[in-house]
């Protein structure tokens, strides 16, 4: 009997490095209890390296869909058969489906997780942001931006073609012109909680909105510095849920 079980089946699972904190696998667990999912799995695939996505995970026929995360959310591309338009478009792929004929489909659903957040939140006088960070995650929130008619820029480290300003650059008048801030960046999640992006918090007003795309802790640095000057806070929890529900829907369709 358990051969036939095994047959059918079906695991996914989160591809990344340092992932044994993860949101998905601890949400698609629940998911699949409370759902009543049956013979259905999904797990951790800790990659040193994306090269082990060839030689590892793609010889598992069991496996029928991926999310991925940092830092290979751009790097996993040219092991895909195909990209979706909007992961096409956006220049990065946070789910993969694996089709009938065995063809590995890569999608973005970050862009759909971000732009549902965030607007509920949005009042008239939100026409600009800066995304601090310029990794996988930060290109799908700029295409989530500008298909909400918002103007961003780029906030990196270091200057280069894509980066409007550096951090060293960034003035009470920068601030106070741009009043949805994302951090993209990794500074502040759990263990190195104390850690935050080096930006003016003192010129953040009641009129911003700070959204970080960390959900662990559930209020990072961040937010907190924010909170203190009245702005509206929100973290990544409900965008990872959106996102995980939409990779679900794309796996299964």
């Amino acid at each position: 009997m358990a051969e036939k079980h095994d047959k059918h089946m079906r695991k996914f699972g989160l591809i990344g490095k340092d992932i044994s904190y993860s949101f998905s696998r601890n949400y698609f667990k629940n998911k699949f209890e409370n759902e009543e999912i049956k013979n259905t799995t999904y797990e951790n695939f800790d990659l040193e390296n994306i090269s082990l996505f060839e030689t590892k995970l793609k010889k598992d026929k069991a496996i029928k869909g991926f999310n991925v995360t940092i830092p290979y959310k751009e790097s996993v591309m040219p092991f895909l058969d195909k990209l979706n338009k909007k992961a096409k478009a956006i220049g990065a792929v946070n789910t993969i489906k694996i089709t009938k004929k065995g063809k590995y489909v890569g999608y973005n659903t970050d862009f759909y997780g971000f732009k549902n957040t965030l607007n509920p939140f949005l009042k008239k006088h939100h026409k600009k942001a800066l995304i601090l960070g310029t990794g996988g995650a930060s290109k799908a929130i700029a295409y989530a931006l500008k298909s909400l008619d918002i103007e961003y820029s780029f906030v990196s480290r270091k200057a280069s073609q894509n980066v409007t300003f550096t951090y060293n650059q960034l003035s009470e008048s920068i601030i106070n012109s741009h009043q949805i801030i994302i951090n993209c960046t990794p500074l502040g999640t759990f263990p190195n909680v104390e850690a935050c992006p080096d930006i003016p918090y003192h010129a953040i007003t009641n009129q911003h909105i700070l959204f970080d795309l960390i959900y662990n802790p559930s209020e990072t640095k961040f937010l907190r510095l924010g909170k203190k000057n009245n702005a509206t806070i929100i973290n990544g929890e409900k965008m990872l849920e959106l996102q995980a529900e939409k990779s679900w829907s794309i796996w299964n369709k």
